[in-house]
């Protein structure tokens, strides 16, 4: 597996794995309705990509396919994190996350965690601060924000 930074041809296709990702991993903790509203396959791919580029974004990649990807802000929070549905669980994660929190000069990343991802970063030592109720399309869903402080 080799890591890289996105460029702009990546979008498509990490659209595409986040859309599957969300529908075939997230969907343990999720109402189809839910899921439905969080990932219904119509992104604005020119918003994406505009956030990608503003972000320090980096793309995971094993041949020639995409198999994660994540984005952190100058601020220390990351956006988007997500792996390839088949390639769960073989440390793409650990490796985006490792690298953006290693570039960001931040002393504090936060993120928005999924019921599904809050484990990964609880093991990271990123802390509930608290749970909340997000919409999507008019659909309600539980998500953390969490954060992990650095000391220097």
């Amino acid at each position: 597996m080799e890591i890289r930074e996105y460029l702009p041809s990546d979008c498509n296709e990490m659209a595409e794995l986040f859309h599957r990702t969300v529908h075939s991993v997230n969907i343990r903790d999720y109402t189809k309705e839910q899921i439905d509203a969080w990932a219904s396959g119509d992104l604005d791919l020119d918003v994406w990509n505009r956030s990608f580029l503003e972000h320090d974004t980096l793309v995971a990649i094993a041949g020639s396919m995409i198999v994660g990807f994540g984005d952190m802000d100058k601020s220390g929070y990351l956006d988007r994190l997500f792996v390839h549905k088949d390639h769960q669980r073989k440390g793409i994660a650990e490796a985006l996350c490792n690298q953006l929190e290693s570039r960001n000069s931040s002393r504090c990343f936060t993120t928005h965690a999924s019921i599904t991802a809050k484990p990964f970063f609880e093991k990271r030592g990123y802390q509930v601060i608290k749970e909340q109720s997000v919409e999507r399309r008019g659909v309600f869903f539980k998500n953390y924000v969490m954060e992990k402080n650095i000391r220097w």
